[in-house]
């Protein structure tokens, strides 16, 4: 209590109400002693409050010595005026050029924070009349100009060289958190104060938090490294969502020098394969990320079963009978159980029984005896074991009752010592579960924080969904390309490093809701390809072009460039293309009428092949039907005098009536038409049914026969590909990544393609 029933001066007032609201919550023990200190006007600055709740959070319930205390407000210590305009005058001086340049458009905040530096304890109030007092003094009175809003100097156009990569304007300046994402979490030697309250309907709230014991026990063991932890449950192939719970757990370890576990939370036997398990290893690795340790939920069975009968023993679980419909209206009616109250020595009767295999499935569950009436539904008495007579694909076939995830996820969070518990906004009402749990059983407190989920457009997250979708054979697998999942996205030749920049530049904010376009992330991986990709050229649907003035059977071979930057005198940034008198470009690089704005090819109109000669069309051979275009005939410009403006990529007989080397394109766009299809009651239905075209026939230059698993490789003027898991020795697979246009910037969506090559 503040003592104060008279009223009190207005400053007074404010710090009062200050401390109700904002005092550390470890700490209230202390917070009379504190009150006392204002109301005397012992502490009379808000500067003086906040060092007075730095030291109250730091020292916790703790005794503390009050020399100490004062020490750190500032008590008894008086800032003369005096003092303050010397210093004023000090960092006038040391500013003077640029308050002279910026005139009242300097930022007053930044001067006031260097007085504080120097003086902490100085009186705000008469710091910030000096300070105006000396800008006037310097500057004078303050004129039209200085009321100006200043103006945007306007940015001249770059000027593009290459147009085959679209040019992004430079960003921002980056934040500080922009840089280090990981600034928000504290140290790990700061989890002794309280950040979440419990509140229940028959007791006082609860205010969790670790004791100092508890907390130095914890860090001997640790060494006060961060101890995160990534937790997949093995039921299904990861997806982009998971890679951004990867790089914040994986990422902070490493931010911080500690260590991550890679741990497998296994406790339902029904859904998870051996299969999902390895995956989920070697996908970890392929993003970068290296576990400190693999771990198994599985692992703690018996230490979960031994904790589960001491929950019992301390009152705060029983065995129940509830079938889960007459669970889930009991927990509508906020009604209890009428097991509830049952002995404990029955409970932990029946609870072994379970364990033994005495009782049948779906006979009874072990539940946590939490608060029924709560406004938190994650309170109501939530099951911590239930029966299930299903061998385990890690533990074997020793267990007949398996924990839950809301009693064993805190559990082991503890157990292996975890510093920081990090997972996504659904699981923010659990919070008081977690908290509840570990503080029934006196077991160490991880700081828990959660962040919004990544959801990006035209796809679908859920791994019910996503298991659907392979299943019922929607898809071509788990790791089709037209999927989110991490393994699709790998197909399609997306890299581990992209993601990553992808999921970064979101950032880890709290903000929900949201869905990231496509195309943001496309704008990240095309940033990657064009500086990794070497170019070459490759034709989709071929148009044959036969070269009247070249010598029949006659080839050259000319010099491409891998690179637009490649210097002359590097043979490696160049490759050989043969060039003959049988050419193929694009069907699409060809009209019978020209137009202005055409840059093709048209009868009498000439082109550029990229990297070889101008042509010019001179005949156009047709099919029987006399609208089909056959064949086009043409003469080139040995001389290259002719400049035309269309450049053209095209592929050539390598040698005398031999075709290219073949390939099969697989074009893949959306899987799905609407932007969020998991808010559909019929999401199938809006699945894309051109989400996949096969092309048989495309031509590829003799570069790529021995292009290996995994190589990218950017085609001309029609994007980026990687070789596919699919190839033979006797057909080349390409997958198309996304093609060259960047929409990121203009909200355009964007294509997605895979590519075959047949040899």
């Amino acid at each position: 209590m503040a003592a104060v029933t008279e009223g009190c001066d207005r400053s007074i007032g404010n710090l009062i109400y200050t401390v109700a609201t904002k005092f550390p919550a470890n700490a209230l023990v202390h917070r009379p002693t504190l009150l006392q200190y204002i109301v005397s006007s012992k502490i009379k600055t808000p500067a003086q409050l906040e060092a007075a709740f730095s030291f109250f959070a730091s020292s916790g319930s703790d005794n503390f010595e009050l020399n100490d205390f004062e020490e750190a407000c500032g008590v008894g210590v008086e800032v003369s005026v005096e003092d303050i305009e010397h210093i004023i005058s000090e960092i006038f001086e040391e500013n003077k050029n640029t308050i002279l340049e910026q005139r009242y458009r300097t930022n007053v905040g930044e001067l006031f924070g260097h007085v504080r530096k120097r003086l902490p304890w100085a009186d705000p109030k008469i710091v910030k009349k000096l300070i105006d007092e000396k800008l006037n003094g310097l500057l004078g009175e303050r004129t039209a100009a200085d009321d100006e809003k200043p103006k945007k100097k306007k940015e001249k156009p770059v000027k593009v060289e290459d147009q085959s990569v679209a040019v992004v304007a430079s960003p921002t300046q980056p934040s500080e958190e922009e840089l280090n994402p990981f600034l928000i979490f504290p140290q790990p030697e700061e989890n002794f104060k309280v950040h979440t309250e419990i509140f229940f309907s028959d007791r006082p709230v609860l205010r969790v938090c670790n004791t100092r014991e508890m907390l130095e026990k914890h860090l001997k063991a640790t060494g006060g490294r961060v101890f995160s932890r990534f937790p997949p449950e093995p039921n299904g192939y990861l997806h982009i969502g998971h890679a951004k719970a990867m790089f914040v757990s994986f990422g902070l370890a490493k931010e911080r020098g500690g260590c991550c576990y890679l741990r497998y939370d296994d406790t339902n036997p029904e859904a998870e394969k051996k299969e999902y398990i390895d995956h989920i290893e070697e996908i970890v690795r392929w993003m970068g990320w290296e576990p400190f340790k693999i771990t198994y939920t599985s692992d703690y069975f018996q230490d979960l079963f031994d904790l589960a009968v001491e929950l019992i023993r301390r009152g705060h679980a029983y065995v129940d009978h509830q079938t889960p419909e007459e669970i889930k209206e009991y927990r509508e009616k906020k009604m209890n159980s009428p097991w509830r109250d049952r002995p404990v020595a029955e409970s932990l009767k029946l609870f072994d029984d379970m364990r033994r295999g005495m009782i049948e499935e779906g006979k009874a569950t072990l539940r946590m005896k939490q608060d029924m009436q709560s406004d938190n539904f994650n309170m109501y008495d939530l099951i911590a074991y239930r029966i299930k007579f299903t061998p385990h694909p890690h533990a074997g076939d020793k267990w007949c009752i398996y924990p839950s995830y809301d009693y064993s996820h805190c559990i082991v969070d503890s157990l292996e010592n975890i510093t920081h518990s990090l997972c996504t906004l659904e699981f923010e009402t659990r919070r008081a579960s977690y908290y509840w749990l570990l503080d029934a059983l006196d077991l160490y407190l991880p700081y828990v924080w959660e962040y919004s989920r990544l959801n990006v457009t035209n796809t679908v997250m859920s791994k019910r969904k996503l298991n659907r979708l392979v299943t019922e054979k929607w898809v071509d697998g788990w790791d089709d390309p037209r999927l989110m999942t991490l393994a699709g996205l790998r197909r399609r030749g997306v890299t581990p490093t992209s993601i990553n920049t992808f999921v970064r530049g979101i950032g880890i904010t709290r903000s929900d809701g949201s869905t990231i376009r496509l195309d943001r992330l496309e704008y990240h991986i095309r940033e990657e390809l064009n500086k990794t990709a070497p170019r070459t050229m490759v034709v989709l649907h071929p148009l044959k072009v036969v070269i009247t003035n070249l010598e029949a059977g006659s080839v050259m071979h000319l010099d491409a460039k891998k690179w637009p930057d490649a210097q002359t005198d590097d043979a490696s940034a160049f490759y050989k293309v043969p060039f003959s008198n049988i050419v193929y470009i694009e069907r699409s690089d060809f009209r019978m009428k020209d137009s202005k704005d055409y840059y093709g090819l048209a009868p009498g109109k000439s082109v550029l092949l990229r990297y070889a000669f101008p042509i010019k069309c001179t005949e156009v051979i047709l099919s029987d039907d006399k609208e089909t275009v056959v064949e086009i005939r043409a003469e080139y410009d040995p001389s290259k005098k002719t400049k035309p403006k269309g450049v053209l990529h095209w592929v050539a007989e390598s040698s005398p009536g031999v075709d290219p080397l073949k390939v099969e394109v697989r074009l893949f766009d959306k899987l799905f038409l609407s932007e969020n299809p998991a808010e559909l009651d019929d999401w199938l239905a809006d699945l894309n049914p051109q989400s996949k075209e096969v092309i048989p026939g495309a031509y590829a230059g003799p570069s790529l026969k021995n292009a290996a698993v995994g190589d990218r490789f950017q085609f001309e003027r029609l994007g980026y590909f990687v070789v596919d898991k699919d190839s033979t020795s006797e057909k080349i697979v390409f997958n198309r990544t996304v093609t060259l246009r960047d929409s990121y910037t203009k909200g355009v969506n964007v294509v997605v393609v895979l590519v075959v090559v047949v040899t």
